[in-house]
């Protein structure tokens, strides 16, 4: 596994800051997405295939998606929380029925099937809910032998950015590229497990929220994950 931001290896280490890091770098998703695909240029040549996962990473895919000239997707991933406050992430689902837990997490929380069943299935049904919405207008890429450059708006645990990879995975993906604009040096460390790159623009020692990142953090709509996905899917059709 690699961290190095260039296809061809040659770039050394991925240079994402780890230490005096400014808070709210980045003005908002737009912004972060546009210098990520700065840092992602050389994978151009891959003619990948970019996934935003839902919802916050779409609108920073979108513009990584744009700078490489690659066709956008999304994939949908719901995160898996305690049933109770303060709200413990737990795992996460994504589609194609991958689910990605916290064991240990769960049997010092001594939570039960019983309790964790009713999270997993309410998630569930939220997260089909997701797929219908974003796939009404406009139908999936395939991924299929395809270079996949998984991106979301930041890391935290990495449990999304898991499952969101074992989805892509699953559909078909040769190789998977996580690229996020945030991610704190353990999180982004285990990503190498998972992910065959991984690329970051900031890698914090110490780490709170991805939200600090950004100047601009309002919640991603249904309706703008839409908008991307259909903008993209007109662009294609016209090429």
């Amino acid at each position: 596994m690699s961290d190095t931001p260039s296809p061809s290896g040659g770039g050394g280490p991925e240079q994402g800051s780890t230490a005096n890091h400014t808070v709210g770098r980045f003005a908002d998703r737009r912004d972060a997405g546009r210098r990520l695909a700065r840092r992602l240029a050389s994978f151009a040549d891959l003619r990948p295939v970019v996934v935003g996962v839902s919802r916050g990473g779409v609108p920073v895919a979108a513009e990584v998606a744009d700078r490489l000239g690659a066709p956008l997707d999304v994939i949908v991933v719901g995160r898996i929380e305690t049933p109770w406050p303060p709200k413990l992430g737990l795992g996460a689902i994504a589609e194609g029925g991958v689910c990605v837990l916290d064991l240990e997490l769960i049997a010092e929380l001594h939570l039960v099937a019983e309790d964790l069943g009713s999270v997993i299935h309410r998630e569930g049904l939220e997260l089909t809910r997701r797929v219908r919405r974003y796939r009404a207008g406009a139908a999936a890429v395939t991924l299929s032998g395809r270079d996949v450059v998984v991106v979301d708006d930041g890391v935290a645990t990495g449990a999304t950015a898991s499952a969101a990879i074992e989805a892509v995975r699953r559909l078909g993906a040769e190789v998977v590229i996580l690229a996020v604009p945030v991610a704190p040096i353990a999180s982004a460390s285990a990503m190498r497990t998972v992910a065959d790159e991984v690329v970051t623009m900031e890698r914090p020692p110490w780490f709170v929220g991805i939200g600090d990142y950004y100047r601009s953090f309002r919640p991603v709509t249904d309706e703008e994950v839409v908008a991307h996905l259909t903008r993209d899917a007109a662009a294609r059709r016209a090429q």
